[in-house]
C-alpha cells in the first residue's frame, strides 16, 4: 500500500517488516485518487475582501493591541467567509504565524523546545506544520471542529458523497459511533479542503492554513505528505486494531514519518537519502508512542500494538488495560519491542549529517526526548500505568540546552569526547 517516493530509495525494511500491507493497486489508487481530488475553488464559497475592518481587528487582539481571553482564540474569527479574493497582506499573514507558534507553545512542550532555537523563518514555518498536525490530531482524536464559516456541516452534499466513495473503497465500517464518525470524517474533508488553498490561487482565512499556505510556497513541501497524514487520521476512524507489524508501519507512517518529511524540506538537505532517514525518524517516534501510550489507548478500545506478536507473548488485549502488568512476559516483550524500535533510532540518526549545520539541533533534540522516553519504558519494566512516562520540564530544558550546545559549538575533534560521556550516560546520546 505504500511505496517509496523514489526508487532509489528501496532497501530492506528494518524492525522485522517484511513487507508494506497489501491492498490491491487499483483500489489502492482509487483511494488517491479521492483524496487527492478534494479542492476548495472560489466559485464554491463566498470570499471576503483583504481589507475586512474585523479582520485587522481580531487580529490587532490576537497580538495584545487589544485584551483577548487566555484560551486560544482564533485571530479571524470575525471573518465571515473561508478564503480570500486575493492573497492577503504580509500583516496578516505575520499574525497567523503568531497563532501557531502560540498553539505550539501551549500543546507542544517537547516539539517546541526541539526547534525554538532555529532562525526565526524555520521556526515560524515549523510551528506552521505542527499547528496543522495538531489540528488534524485533535479532529480524529478529540472534539475539534473544523468548519468553513456559513458551511453546512454534516449536511454539506460534497462531504456527504466523498464518504459514500471512501466507505464504497475501503470496504470497512467504522470502529466508533456512528454519530461521531461521520462529524469527524466531515471534519477531515473540511480539512483536506483547506489543505487545497495552499496549493492553488485561493487563502484560507484559517490562520493555520494561511501560515501553512506561507510555508509550503517557501520550502516547496509536496502536498502528498500532508495529505497522507489526513488520511492516518481517516484510518483511526476505521481501524481500532492492528493485526501485523506492516500494518502499524503504515499508520506510523502516516502520522508521523510524513512529519519528518515535512521537516527536512525546512530543515534543508541535498543527499535524497535524508528521506530515507526522515522516515526512520518518525517510525521511531510514532512507536515510543504506541508503547508508552498504550494503557490510555486501550480506555478508548484502541490497540496499535500488533495482535500477532501479543498472542505469540500470550498477552490478551483486555490485559493490556492495567493486569498485563503481572504477565511475566509483559517485560519482556516491552525489551523486545524498544529494541526494534532503536532500529529505527540507529537509522534516524544518519540524517543529522545530512542536514546544515545550523538544523541539525531540531530532529536531534526530538530525537534525544524520544530516546529518553523509551529509555524510561524499559528501566520501569513495561510500567506505563503507575504514572504517565514524560520527561520533566528540567529533563527537557537540559537535553535541549546539550544537544544545542554540540549541534552549534562543538568542534567537530572533539566529537569523539562527547560520544565517550555519552556512553556512560553523562550526556545525551545523540
Amino acid at each position: 500500500m505504500l511505496e517509496r517516493r523514489k526508487p532509489s530509495l528501496l532497501e530492506p525494511l528494518l524492525g522485522d517488516a517484511k513487507t508494506r500491507p497489501h491492498i490491491e493497486e487499483p483500489k489502492r489508487m482509487a483511494l488517491d485518487r479521492l483524496r487527492a481530488a478534494v479542492v476548495l475553488t472560489k466559485d464554491a464559497v463566498h470570499a471576503v475582501s483583504i481589507t475586512a475592518v474585523e479582520a485587522f481587528k481580531s487580529g490587532a487582539e490576537y497580538v495584545g493591541l487589544r485584551a483577548i481571553p487566555e484560551e486560544m482564540a482564533n485571530p479571524f474569527e470575525k471573518v465571515d467567509a473561508p478564503i480570500w479574493d486575493q492573497y492577503p497582506p504580509q500583516e496578516l499573514v505575520a499574525i497567523a504565524f503568531q497563532y501557531c507558534e502560540s498553539l505550539t507553545r501551549r500543546e507542544a512542550g517537547n516539539f517546541y523546545h526541539s526547534f525554538k532555537y532555529l532562525p526565526d523563518e524555520q521556526r515560524q514555518a515549523m510551528c506552521a506544520v505542527y499547528a496543522f498536525c495538531r489540528r488534524a490530531d485533535d479532529i480524529a482524536d478529540g472534539d475539534w471542529k473544523d468548519v468553513f464559516p456559513g458551511g453546512l456541516g454534516e449536511d454539506d452534499p460534497e462531504a456527504i458523497a466523498y464518504r459514500a466513495k471512501l466507505e464504497a473503497l475501503s470496504n470497512k465500517s467504522t470502529v466508533i459511533d456512528q454519530e461521531a464518525y461521520e462529524t469527524k470524517l466531515t471534519q477531515l474533508f473540511f480539512f483536506r479542503k483547506k489543505l487545497s488553498t495552499c496549493y492553488n490561487g485561493l487563502t484560507s482565512t484559517d490562520p493555520v492554513f494561511m501560515a501553512l499556505k506561507d510555508t509550503v510556497n517557501k520550502y516547496n513541501i509536496p502536498r502528498e505528505y500532508f495529505d497522507d497524514l489526513i488520511s492516518g487520521m481517516e484510518d483511526d476512524l476505521f481501524h481500532n486494531r492492528y493485526r501485523t507489524f506492516d500494518e502499524l508501519y503504515l499508520y506510523c507512517y502516516r502520522v508521523a514519518s510524513v512529519v519528518g518529511l515535512m521537516c527536512i524540506e525546512i530543515y534543508g538537505y541535498e543527499d535524497q537519502k535524508a528521506k530515507r532517514y526522515a522516515e526512520s525518524w518518525g517510525i521511531f517516534m510514532q512507536l515510543g508512542n504506541v508503547l508508552r501510550d498504550v494503557g490510555e489507548d486501550i480506555g478508548r478500545d484502541r490497540v496499535y500494538l500488533p495482535m500477532d506478536e501479543l498472542e505469540a507473548n500470550n498477552i490478551s488485549d483486555t490485559e493490556l488495560a492495567g493486569d498485563v502488568r503481572r504477565n511475566p512476559q509483559w517485560e519482556a516483550y516491552t525489551i523486545a519491542y524498544a529494541k526494534r524500535a532503536r532500529t529505527y533510532l540507529r537509522e534516524a540518526k544518519k540524517l543529522l549529517p545530512l542536514l546544515p549545520r545550523r538544523t541539525r539541533y531540531s530532529p536531534a533534540a526530538m530525537i534525544a526526548f524520544y530516546d529518553a522516553i523509551l529509555k524510561q519504558i524499559v528501566k520501569k519494566q513495561g510500567d506505563v500505568y503507575s504514572s504517565r512516562v514524560k520527561l520533566s520540564k528540567p529533563q527537557k530544558i537540559w537535553l535541549a540546552a546539550a544537544v544545542y550546545a554540540r549541534y552549534r559549538f562543538l568542534p567537530f575533534f572533539l566529537t569523539p569526547v562527547w560520544d565517550l560521556f555519552a556512553v556512560f550516560g553523562l550526556l545525551p546520546k545523540v
